[in-house]
């Protein structure tokens, strides 16, 4: 049955715009499978859109950012050619273009990074020099602060891009983030999934988040059923530091947020681009104050130096 406030639309055909990739479209189709089943009479139309992200190569440090892979999906959103925007969370931009928000979050699927290495070697057991494939500033400086030795290698590509690109010895490693490998029913191919505590996740890592208009008020209401909020707890917290602390694509930071025993409990790391240096804070506190949790942890980092390793 539909919301009373999603009365007008009944029978309407949602568009959901998404990337084309086949975890994007993979995605996508857990969406729709939550909305068709929180409302029986919806149908839902999938709109695959090619974003700059998805054609061009190199480092999303040196093309643009990550803004690369949702500036297309908002501007379909902002023109109305789509409905709603469906997002890998950790792919979207601090702030939101005016007239934007964020309408829901689905519950978080695992959000550890996964280590996937040839002859199913682990991060400890990888030779020395080895060549760790990845574009992730965060990643590169948790992979090196834990083996200095290893060789980083630009890896960029879709997930099946990046494993075909390991089985083809261009590298002898990489690392991804395992709900990636998941919903691609590819977890066996990860051979050490890592510690959240050693290697912080991206904020919003394992979450698909909902993007829609600002003034869709009707729309805003029905997502609230599918909005999950422990997730959306944790990952407003996550992007709270974000927000306080600043800094582009070229910044290795990394947030986890998490409710434990009624606690909001957060772990953030930030390093300097080159991995020479890094900071590391906790916080805990109460579940309603999940914004001021993650500015008070972003101004730790800021205060103990990390503003001078912004990028």
């Amino acid at each position: 049955m539909l919301q009373t406030g999603f009365k007008t639309r009944q029978f309407m055909q949602l568009r959901i715009g998404t990337r084309k990739s086949t975890l994007a479209l993979t995605q996508a189709e857990i969406l729709q499978v939550k909305l068709m089943e929180s409302f029986s009479a919806l149908s839902c139309e999938l709109v695959p859109i090619v974003t700059t992200g998805d054609r061009k190569t190199g480092s999303l440090a040196d093309i643009g950012g990550k803004g690369l892979f949702t500036r297309e999906l908002e501007e379909a959103l902002l023109e109305k050619r789509i409905d709603i925007a469906v997002h890998s969370l950790k792919d979207m931009e601090t702030h939101l273009p005016a007239g934007l928000v964020i309408g829901a979050v689905l519950a978080r699927d695992d959000p550890r990074d996964a280590f996937v290495a040839k002859k199913r070697l682990t991060l400890t057991s990888l030779p020395r020099h080895a060549r760790v494939g990845t574009s992730s500033p965060r990643r590169t400086v948790q992979v090196k602060i834990a083996r200095p030795d290893l060789e980083i290698v630009l890896l960029r590509g879709n997930v099946t891009t990046r494993l075909d690109k390991l089985r083809r010895g261009e590298v002898d490693a990489t690392v991804l983030a395992f709900a990636g490998l998941k919903r691609l029913h590819l977890e066996s191919e990860a051979t050490e999934i890592l510690d959240t505590q050693r290697f912080i996740p991206a904020a919003g890592q394992g979450t698909i988040a909902v993007e829609c208009r600002d003034d869709d008020h009707a729309l805003r209401e029905m997502l609230t059923a599918i909005n999950d909020p422990l997730t959306y707890t944790a990952t407003l917290t996550e992007r709270s530091l974000l927000a306080t602390v600043g800094g582009s694509c070229r910044t290795p930071i990394g947030a986890y947020a998490r409710i434990e025993n009624g606690k909001l409990r957060l772990d953030a790391m930030l390093a300097k681009p080159d991995g020479s240096a890094h900071a590391h804070v906790f916080r805990e506190g109460n579940v309603s104050d999940a914004v001021a949790l993650g500015k008070d942890a972003g101004a730790e980092l800021l205060a103990r130096g990390a503003k001078d390793w912004l990028a």
